[in-house]
């Protein structure tokens, strides 16, 4: 992989992670339709995947660090709101176990399909019709927001979050959706898929940077171009956190379709050029 290719999948992966368009779809799916030499059975390869989630986990730390701040006193004892921090870190928790405990136990099976860009595109297309879905199962909106829903709410967010192990499911498109069917708001919805994946992604990294170190020490992609591109993913994050939550606040009327046209256009366009034409 060129630096080129590593800094424009990184840019990618940065404004595909929040957007509710599947970054690992994109990441299978763009190098075979540009005709790069990318090879995405390499060890190196999920690793250095996972260098750019743990960018754009710090993006997500540094844009809702108030809330995680909040978070940290509850745990402490400390502020006004403390049962009320305590109560969304226990609704984090609910909905961070299910995909962890799936991502652990299906991780070899979904690593199958990584190299396999017609199946993400595929299921791009398929996440397209997921969002579409999510908006006509939109439940109105309480006015307790995220600290209103239930343990079991949140759980089931979280394992819908799972779907995202494969490639063309968005993780934020299907945490938004069982938000809304819930009953959250978009921009509520989107905080709680935001705080929700920053321990997923950041736990995903950590656990993937050995693996890193020792792909990138065979010859692999270098450790120093990967911590660049983190730092480039990092960057488009924050700019694509910071957009999209003001999309969400000033759009509350099916604010998920223009994100489902694009993937029903994206993934069905992808897969002819990929099954019958490249």
């Amino acid at each position: 992989m060129s630096q080129i290719q590593a800094i424009l999948l990184a840019a990618l992966q940065g404004v595909t992670e929040l957007f509710p368009v599947s970054s690992l779809g994109h990441a299978v799916i763009l190098p075979r339709l540009l005709g790069w030499q990318v090879d995405q059975h390499s060890p190196a390869f999920l690793p250095f995947l996972v260098m750019l989630h743990l960018g754009t986990a710090a993006a997500l730390l540094l844009y809702f660090w108030r809330d995680w701040i909040e978070i940290l006193a509850g745990i402490l004892g400390q502020g006004s709101g403390v049962a009320e921090s305590r109560r969304l870190l226990l609704l984090l928790v609910a909905g961070t176990l299910p995909a962890a405990v799936i991502g652990f136990l299906l991780e070899k099976f979904f690593r199958s399909l990584f190299g396999a860009p017609e199946v993400a595109a595929l299921f791009l297309a398929l996440n397209g019709v997921v969002l579409l879905a999510a908006e006509r199962l939109r439940r109105r909106a309480s006015t307790g927001g995220a600290a209103a829903l239930t343990l079991r709410q949140a759980a089931l967010i979280g394992l819908c979050q799972a779907g995202a192990l494969i490639p063309g499911l968005s993780r934020s498109g299907l945490t938004m959706g069982a938000g809304l069917a819930v009953g959250l708001s978009h921009a509520e919805a989107a905080r709680f898929s935001f705080l929700l994946a920053t321990p997923i992604i950041a736990g995903a990294g950590v656990l993937e940077l050995p693996k890193l170190l020792h792909a990138t020490a065979d010859g692999g992609i270098g450790l120093g171009l990967s911590v660049l591109a983190g730092l480039v993913a990092g960057v488009t994050a924050f700019a694509s956190t910071a957009f999209l939550m003001r999309f969400f606040k000033s759009h509350e009327f099916k604010a998920l379709n223009p994100f489902a046209y694009y993937c029903l256009a994206a993934g069905g366009l992808a897969f002819v050029l990929l099954a019958f034409v490249l």
